[in-house]
């Protein structure tokens, strides 16, 4: 059993949409048409399952960092948590337990957006299924996607374009407040600064740092994108008005 929290792990590498990764997103798909049953329970039964969200997110974070602090690889270039999937699984717990709006925006925008990629291409290295660091990924990310559309289909927050601009214009502030920080600690969150080793989407577009416009317009495409059923909410409720 040990071998599977083993920090230099001799099993399988982690093989890209193959079995183990395919059916976990297949489970994590589930789950989120799972949570659709929620919408008709009670206010307490909801608290009950954004509680255990909230709990499950931030235990499944703190392991990971005290994974790495037991095996010694814990650093600050590592493991700040300001990658924005890292700040917003933080961050989402708090949206979950007490139901704050401004921070829903960045988690359904950005959150589910960003987790979506780290879910088709995981950091998961030579750490094969069954070992931690798998599950670990897997169930961060997919719990930052489930914790938006349950906040969304459930608890009935949504979008607005207000809250497309706030997302589009503070994430920008963010990476050029991070932009410095990375060459001032020799780090790469939010990859601005250089692709990430591991194999990703960002592989397919040109080097730094002209592959930064693009990153600009297919994060500005996801948003628009994930924003597009509210589109097409509002333009039908303007149509049957009319009528």
């Amino acid at each position: 059993m040990s071998q599977y929290f083993a920090y230099d792990y001799t099993g399988a590498p982690f093989v890209l949409f193959g079995l183990w990764h395919l059916v976990a997103l297949l489970v994590i798909v589930l789950i989120n048409i799972g949570m659709l049953g929620f919408r008709k329970t009670s206010e307490k039964t909801r608290r009950i399952v954004r509680w255990t969200m909230a709990i499950v997110l931030w235990t499944d974070e703190a392991s990971w960092h005290l994974w790495n602090l037991y095996w010694g690889h814990w650093t600050v270039q590592t493991m700040l948590p300001l990658h924005i999937c890292s700040l917003l699984i933080w961050l989402a717990g708090f949206m979950l337990i007490f139901k704050i709006y401004p921070i829903y925006e960045f988690v359904y925008f950005i959150g589910i957006g960003g987790a979506m990629q780290a879910l088709l291409t995981p950091d998961a290295g030579i750490y094969g299924f069954p070992h931690y660091r798998v599950f670990q990924t897997m169930i961060s990310h997919g719990l930052l996607i489930t914790s938006g559309i349950f906040m969304t289909t459930v608890e009935g927050f949504r979008p607005t374009w207000k809250s497309f601009w706030r997302v589009v214009i503070g994430l920008n502030i963010y990476a050029l407040v991070i932009f410095p920080i990375n060459f001032l600690l020799g780090t790469d969150f939010l990859y601005i600064n250089a692709k990430p080793a591991t194999a990703s989407l960002l592989d397919a577009l040109p080097r730094w740092p002209y592959y930064l416009i693009y990153m600009e317009s297919i994060g500005f495409a996801v948003f628009l994108l994930l924003y597009l059923p509210f589109i097409i909410k509002d333009w039908r409720i303007k149509i049957n008005s009319r009528k």
